[in-house]
């Protein structure tokens, strides 16, 4: 058996009515930067206010700053971070989905630091330059189960300039605290409790066909891979389903200890390479657009069938055999949400593009490629995204 490192030093509260707790944990500061998205729902659900009502409880100030966009971008966390700074604020808290808590790990690190963000970014045109000086404390209070980023270190971010999207992360930007509370994931749309869990199915199968798997990530992919199977359908069909809401959640926390200990493959590279071009692209429904394409590919190429088979079974295929069970049952599965038929073409998307979409992919996700069972050229790319198109 191979070697491995396992670090997750995030304090994972879980539950219906965690959030109701938060005041009696240790918080890492005296003043917080609130980070939240552009829309309405975390206030007009009163996540918001319940988040207030708890610092002020625990004696804790804060500050709000409401403009993160649904694929967060540079600029946007350059002025979060600027008004950190100017507010005094030592620690940050994400309330929202991915992009908040993705704009809030990144604000961290600029908020304590100086320059520009993607001084410190790697991939793509990052500088990769030594972070100076130690990101803020971040807190993660999650309101969706999509990017499982309460459990692992991982942001993304885009910078619309450079139409770059790049994942980056580093031991600095894992939460210090996580509050997982179903209770406050209720409100998601139907087609985004969709989109999110597949986004959090996709960490899971990635992880778990990747090359520097381990056994600790692979416990945590099976049984992610199984709860979603058995309760996503559930979940979109009736948001107020408590049992099946509770089960996404925790798959999703689980598919972030897989992001720590596992990686993403070559498959959220291409993803990044469209909806960096293509900005109102949802980060769930550019995944679910190729994934069918993109696993036939693997199934067929030899190189992780057991691993395939494995992945199946998990899903709900209980008597699987053979690798390309698992893309069966993972289409049957978009049926069963309502997501099968999504369109590139609805979403602006071009064909003629597909060549600027590989060589960003490979540009902004290179690293992701490494990790891959199997290597993917641009002719193999280019086939996954022909064939996935309509």
């Amino acid at each position: 058996m191979k070697g491995f490192d396992y670090y997750i030093p995030t304090r994972i509260l879980f539950g219906k009515g965690q959030l109701d707790r938060l005041h009696t944990q240790n918080l890492p500061g005296r003043k917080a930067l609130i980070v939240i998205s552009s829309g309405k729902s975390v206030k007009k659900y009163g996540y918001l206010a319940r988040l207030q009502s708890q610092l002020e409880k625990a004696g804790i100030s804060y500050a709000v700053y409401d403009k993160v966009q649904p694929n967060p971008t540079k600029d946007g966390v350059m002025e979060a971070a600027s008004m950190a700074k100017a507010e005094n604020c030592d620690f940050i808290i994400g309330l929202g989905g991915g992009s908040a808590m993705d704009s809030a790990k990144a604000t961290a690190i600029m908020a304590a630091n100086p320059g520009d963000l993607w001084d410190y970014f790697t991939g793509g045109s990052g500088k990769a330059l030594p972070i100076p000086n130690k990101a803020l404390p971040m807190v993660a209070v999650t309101t969706s189960a999509g990017t499982g980023t309460e459990a692992d270190p991982w942001m993304v971010i885009t910078n619309t300039e450079l139409k770059e999207k790049i994942g980056f992360g580093c031991d600095d930007t894992y939460p210090v605290l996580s509050v997982v509370d179903p209770d406050l994931m209720k409100s998601v749309p139907r087609v985004y409790t969709a989109y999110q869990g597949f986004d959090a199915l996709f960490h899971s199968t990635e992880g778990y066909i990747n090359i520097i798997a381990t056994p600790i990530s692979d416990i945590y992919a099976l049984k992610a891979i199984e709860l979603i199977g058995k309760n996503l359908a559930a979940a979109v069909a009736d948001g107020n389903d408590d049992g099946a809401r509770a089960n996404i959640a925790l798959a999703n926390t689980m598919s972030g200890i897989v992001e720590s200990t596992s990686c993403c493959t070559s498959e959220h590279s291409i993803e990044h390479g469209m909806s960096g071009l293509y900005p109102d692209l949802p980060h769930g429904a550019g995944l679910i657009m190729i994934s069918r394409e993109y696993y036939t590919f693997f199934a067929k190429s030899g190189a992780c069938d057991r691993r395939m088979i494995d992945m199946a079974r998990a899903l709900g295929a209980k008597s699987a055999e053979d690798p390309m069970d698992f893309v069966d049952r993972l289409v049957e599965l978009q049926k069963e949400c309502g997501v099968d038929s999504l369109k590139m073409s609805d979403f602006g998307i071009s064909k003629e593009k597909f060549p600027e979409i590989i060589s960003m992919s490979r540009k902004v996700g290179g690293n992701m490629y490494s990790q891959d069972c199997v290597t993917l050229t641009d002719k193999d790319i280019m086939e996954i995204l022909e064939k996935s198109y309509r």
